[in-house]
């Protein structure tokens, strides 16, 4: 790579490829940037009066190979594709292009797995520490994450869970052995500030993908080892909103079981696909009454709004929890009872 090459942009570099590459591919990759990446490149374009031969050649030959390593990432992870290049291009410039490459992408640690099957990963895992398995667990997929924990002893689930919900940054160090451990091919973490993962969202989105036995098994084991994050999960797991996931029978015994003041509250700021499904499961007296009173009400707290929603979603999980309803989960075909 040239001096003058070096010290160019990656604005300009762009520029000077689109017009190497000319109006009819330029006008091909203008279709997929916004506006603003379209109105920068031109006026890049715009300002460039000569485009030298070898410049030319080094920005293609620089595309190239980005665009290769780009391939070899999604045919086999970090690792082979710095194989791949280093075999063809030497290791600084393997190493050089790869860097570019992952800063843009923002590869995660475990990329590769995320395409394994968990039955695979689940096999290699089984007997490594929970905290190994929470950390991995939380980088994976929540459906992958789901399949694995349901498949774990039940006496070790909750402790998993509650470490995903409380693991705040892990070093790379940490990551990139325990990485080496589960794909040997993976040289070095791509990453190489602290990474965070897990909190309780992660613990909640894997707790979805998983079956309604699990999910309870693992709850209440978590209400007596920690009852806050037990309840904080709880809380994140079905909220207000998702009460359009439920059927015409669920959606008619929660109104029963609710008072009109919440219902009130929580349909004032609603969705209309909320209000709609709340209403067409009412009498067409209650819905009329609803919608007058709404229209009366003036305005409410945000507080408020919450405090009734939650009451809502309290008496949708006791509802559930007593069988009555079942909320549609990943690992089992839930009617209702």
């Amino acid at each position: 790579m040239s001096k003058k090459d070096k010290e160019l942009t990656g604005k300009q570099k762009a520029a000077l490829l689109l017009i190497s590459l000319g109006p009819e591919v330029s006008a091909s990759v203008y279709k997929h940037l916004s506006e603003e990446e379209i109105e920068r490149l031109t006026l890049e374009i715009s300002s460039v009066k000569k485009v030298e031969s070898n410049v030319k050649e080094e920005i293609i030959e620089e595309f190239h190979n980005i665009a290769l390593a780009q391939d070899y990432i999604t045919q086999g992870g970090i690792g082979y594709a710095k194989t791949v290049l280093e075999k063809a291009l030497g290791s600084d410039q393997a190493q050089a292009i790869l860097n570019r490459l992952t800063s843009s992408l923002q590869v995660r640690p475990f990329d590769f797995a995320r395409k394994a099957d968990p039955a695979q990963i689940f096999n290699f895992i089984q007997n490594e520490h929970p905290q190994t398995i929470a950390l991995i667990l939380s980088y994976l997929e929540p459906g992958q994450a789901g399949v694995i924990l349901s498949s774990l002893p039940q006496e070790v689930q909750a402790d998993i869970a509650k470490r995903i919900a409380v693991m705040d940054s892990t070093s790379p160090e940490v990551i990139s052995e325990i990485e080496s451990v589960l794909e040997r091919k993976l040289s070095s973490t791509v990453t190489q500030d602290y990474t965070e993962t897990g909190g309780v969202d992660a613990v909640v989105e894997v707790l979805s993908g998983v079956d309604r036995q699990t999910e309870k098994t693992i709850l209440d084991a978590l209400e007596i080892q920690d009852p806050e994050l037990a309840e904080e999960i709880k809380k994140r797991m079905f909220v207000f909103e998702d009460i359009v996931t439920l059927d015409n029978r669920s959606i008619q015994r929660v109104i029963r079981d609710c008072e009109n003041e919440d219902l009130l509250l929580s349909l004032k700021v609603s969705s209309d696909e909320v209000k709609d499904i709340i209403f067409r499961n009412m009498s067409q007296r209650m819905a009329d009454t609803f919608k007058e009173e709404m229209e009366i009400m003036g305005p409410v707290r945000l507080r408020d709004v919450e405090d009734a929603q939650s009451r809502i979603v309290a008496v949708i999980r006791r509802l559930e929890d007593a069988g009555e309803i079942i909320i549609a989960r990943g690992g089992g075909d839930d009617v209702i009872v």
